[in-house]
């Protein structure tokens, strides 16, 4: 592939009428602008059902809903659980926000003691928090700080492997949030969270280009806006009392 005719990569955004309560489907759009930065050509595919379906995908992005809406969004996942299951196998990376996250669990608890059953197709389940979350999350994943808001009424249970462990916030509720299961990522965190913390959009990139035999390469508009993104999280961390990077 020469530098003239660049790489597709194919970016499905699924659900995106149904599980975009906080911008989350955005993660989408920058997933494949910074493809674009890189040299590399993006699209992206909003899928509502299986026809929507392209021939090959490269990254998955799953926003979150509302739990009015939780049973009109598994059920529509639920048509799309074989693909899901397929890209999961085959190391397609996935990256679930908030309920998004939580319907490919076990299941779901809800505020009157009910429970929704998940698709089951990453470990662990969503349960229920004593109250409602609303505030910062920060985040020390691998070496990477994440910063961004959660709103939840779950933390999580019995995952793989958290994504990291807390330093300001609630997250699973136990000290760490978010969930690492193969190439799946889970996380409670919204803003949309690839744009605030460009280095895990990054990673996810990394993980598709490594799988096509490509390179991601930053240019200059890329550190530009990633030294933006920067800024604005120093100015939370002093908010929150943390360490800038």
């Amino acid at each position: 592939m020469t530098a003239d005719h660049p790489a597709d990569l194919t970016i499905v955004t699924l659900l995106p009428r149904l599980l975009d309560t906080n911008g989350d489907a955005a993660n989408a759009r920058v997933l494949a602008q910074r493809a674009r930065w890189a040299g590399l050509s993006a699209r992206i595919v909003a899928v509502q059902s299986a026809a929507d379906l392209p021939e090959a995908v490269d990254l998955v992005v799953i926003g979150s809903g509302t739990d009015t809406d939780l049973v009109a969004a598994r059920d529509a996942l639920a048509t799309l659980a074989e693909p899901l299951r397929a890209w999961l196998a085959g190391g397609v990376p996935v990256v679930a926000v908030g309920t998004g996250w939580e319907l490919l669990s076990a299941g779901l608890d809800l505020p009157d003691g009910s429970s929704v059953d998940g698709l089951g197709l990453v470990a662990g389940r969503a349960s229920a928090l004593p109250v409602r979350v609303a505030d910062d999350l920060a985040v020390d994943a691998g070496g990477l700080r994440l910063l961004g808001f959660e709103n939840h009424v779950r933390g999580y249970t019995g995952g793989a492997t958290a994504l990291g462990t807390v330093s300001y916030g609630i997250g699973n509720g136990d000290g760490t949030e978010g969930v690492v299961d193969g190439s799946f990522t889970g996380t409670h965190l919204h803003g949309p969270v690839l744009a605030r913390n460009p280095e895990l959009a990054d990673r996810l990139l990394r993980a598709a280009c490594h799988a096509r035999g490509l390179t991601l390469a930053p240019s200059a508009q890329t550190e530009s806006v990633d030294g933006i993104a920067k800024a604005a999280r120093n100015q939370v961390a002093v908010r929150l009392s943390l360490t800038s990077e």
